[in-house]
C-alpha cells in the first residue's frame, strides 16, 4: 500500500524509502492514517508506511541508536505527506504557524520527503510524557518547553538532542517536527530560496 503514497509524490519524486526498512526498531504510528488527527478522519490509505528520503531514514536510524543508549526510542507520527493531504490540512487550519500552505513557496517540506514528525517511546515502546499531543496548535507545542514538569523537560530535551546529533533541525512552533539539515539540496533553487525566507522565522537549533 506504500505505493499509493508514492504515486502522488509529485514533489518528492521516486527516491523514497520505508523508514522501517532502514531500522525496524523505529515505531510508526501515522496519525493521518487514522482518526486521531486534526481532521478526525483518515487521510492516508490503509497500510500506508512512513516514507522519507534515504538520507532522512538514515538520520532517523542514527537518532534511534543514540536514544537506545538511554532506554528510549523513536515513534514516527508522520513522514512523507502527499500534496493533496497537505491541501486538506491547510484548508482546515489556515494557520501558517503550524501548517504550510501548499500553494506558497515550497509548500510543506513533508511533501518533499525531507521532514518527519517524531516523539519518544520507552524501552517497552510505550508513549512517554511530552509537552503536548500531536497537532496541538497551542503554545504547549513550542520547541522550548516552559512547563513545570522535569520529566517532560527531560524527555523533550532528549528527543531534541538525539535529532540534532543525527542531522535534523527542529521547528519553533512544533516540538515534534524535524527537517533534515541540508534540505535545500532536494528543492529546485527558486523553491529553496522562497522556503528559506519563510523558514527563517520558524526554525530553532539550540536546546
Amino acid at each position: 500500500m506504500a505505493m499509493a503514497l508514492v504515486s502522488t509524490a509529485a514533489k518528492a519524486g521516486d527516491s523514497l524509502v520505508d523508514v522501517r526498512s532502514v531500522d525496524a526498531t523505529i515505531i510508526v504510528e501515522l496519525r493521518y492514517a487514522g482518526r486521531n488527527n486534526l481532521l478526525r478522519q483518515p487521510l492516508y490509505p490503509h497500510g500506508a508506511r512512513a516514507l522519507a528520503r534515504p538520507e532522512v531514514a538514515s538520520g532517523l536510524a542514527r537518532a534511534q541508536a543514540f536514544l537506545r543508549r538511554y532506554q528510549y526510542g523513536l515513534k514516527i507520527w508522520d513522514a512523507y505527506r502527499p500534496v493533496d493531504v497537505q491541501a486538506k490540512l491547510w484548508e482546515a487550519s489556515h494557520n501558517s504557524d503550524y501548517v504550510a500552505d501548499p500553494e506558497t513557496g515550497a509548500g510543506s517540506l513533508h511533501s518533499w520527503g525531507i521532514a518527519v514528525d517524531a516523539t519518544l517511546v520507552d524501552s517497552w515502546n510505550n508513549p512517554v510524557r511530552m509537552p503536548s499531543d500531536f497537532d496541538d496548535f497551542t503554545p504547549a507545542a513550542m520547541w522550548r518547553y516552559v512547563g513545570p514538569s522535569r520529566e517532560v523537560r527531560a524527555h523533550v530535551g532528549l528527543l531534541q538532542n538525539a535529532m540534532l546529533r543525527a542531522g535534523f533541525w527542529g521547528s519553533r512552533t512544533e516540538w515534534w517536527h524535524y527537517t533534515i539539515a541540508h534540505w535545500q539540496k532536494y528543492l529546485p533553487p527558486e523553491k529553496a530560496k522562497s522556503a528559506a525566507q519563510i523558514l527563517a522565522t520558524h526554525w530553532g537549533g539550540s536546546l
